[in-house]
């Protein structure tokens, strides 16, 4: 009886033995979307809406992403309301997810929200766009985009353009007359593009040469772009020299305006704006548009990227650029063939 009992003691404690090496074989290492702990990274995201061909391919680059990276994506669209991704935020916090990542609408309103994520241990991830916070230690990382260096460059093209084609004023002047698209109020992108602008204006040697007729918000969609362009064209038609637009998508919609108000885009008025979407580059090669600084919309990779990183405990950068370039005219044929997006 004693035999058959250690008989059946041994054969039990080899089936748990084997039950144990199975369960750690399959949960062993990190894996690609672990966390520290070996199970899945679950991250809770909200972003801000779909109002450009821009932010559908930076809300498709963090989903591909996330998969690619076995990440859970706990995905919320706010449809362009702040109080939507505080709701979202909060409750990705009653969830427990593991890491919290988003892209603020505007820049402030946002301390007493993540103040619960950093009291629940969630470090949070400000993307795109930045946030201005009483105390910074609310998030970990910012992943992004140089709004301000954006709008510089705006203005270096722009100087540079008009003084190699020799353009002189519609009016018959001595300054080069500007309009702008403004973004979304209150949004730093919108802000900080708009002060590089400004910036790299006032310290041109021949700042003297351009005015600032008009700037107006377009609110970063394509019909509003339109519709501002066209109170733009009733007020100052025949003194318009310059557009400059915060976004691709606002200034495809002005030049529909300018269409329709029987004047040639990228001719009668030079159009320059920011994002580098498709859209864009075609408009430049039908010779509607002039130029579109890149603002890099892929930016899912390099978030799973830092997430997975402070989820193990690494040290990560505050601020992270994405990489960006200046794409005239000239060059847009040949470059729409490599662009993703």
């Amino acid at each position: 009886m004693k035999k058959i009992i250690a008989l059946l003691l041994a054969a039990a404690m080899m089936i748990v033995a084997a039950g144990c090496g199975g369960g750690q074989s399959a949960s062993s290492g990190s894996g690609s979307g672990s966390g520290s702990g070996g199970k899945q990274i679950t991250m809770g995201f909200s972003q801000i809406g779909a109002e450009s061909e821009w932010r559908t391919a930076n809300t498709e680059s963090i989903k591909q992403a996330a998969k690619d990276a076995g990440i859970n994506l706990q995905f919320s669209d706010a449809q362009q309301k702040q109080e939507n991704q505080i709701k979202a935020i909060r409750s990705f916090i009653a969830q427990g997810v593991d890491i919290i990542a988003f892209v603020p609408i505007v820049e402030t309103g946002w301390d007493t929200v993540l103040k619960e994520a950093k009291d629940a241990k969630i470090p949070v991830i400000v993307v795109d766009r930045d946030v201005k916070l009483s105390d910074d230690s609310l998030y970990v990382a910012k992943i992004g985009t140089d709004s301000v260096k954006e709008g510089n460059n705006v203005f270096k093209w722009i100087d540079e353009y008009m003084a190699k084609e020799k353009k002189t004023p519609r009016d018959g002047g001595s300054q080069y007359n500007v309009v702008i698209l403004e973004g979304t109020v209150g949004s730093s992108v919108a802000i900080r593009r708009q002060e590089g602008f400004k910036d790299a204006m006032a310290k041109a040697a021949d700042a003297g040469k351009y005015n600032i007729l008009a700037s107006q918000t377009g609110e970063f969609t394509r019909q509003k772009g339109q519709e501002v362009m066209e109170s733009f064209l009733k007020s100052y038609g025949p003194k318009i020299d310059i557009l400059f637009a915060h976004n691709d998508d606002m200034a495809l919609g002005a030049i529909q305006a300018i269409e329709k108000a029987g004047l040639k885009p990228g001719k009668d008025i030079t159009i320059i704006s920011i994002d580098g979407v498709k859209g864009m580059f075609q408009a430049m090669i039908d010779g509607k548009a002039n130029c579109t600084v890149e603002c890099n919309p892929l930016q899912g990779p390099l978030l799973m990227e830092t997430a997975k990183k402070i989820l193990a405990g690494e040290k990560v950068e505050k601020l992270v650029y994405v990489d960006e370039g200046v794409f005239p005219a000239d060059v847009a044929a040949k470059t729409l063939p490599e662009r993703k997006y």
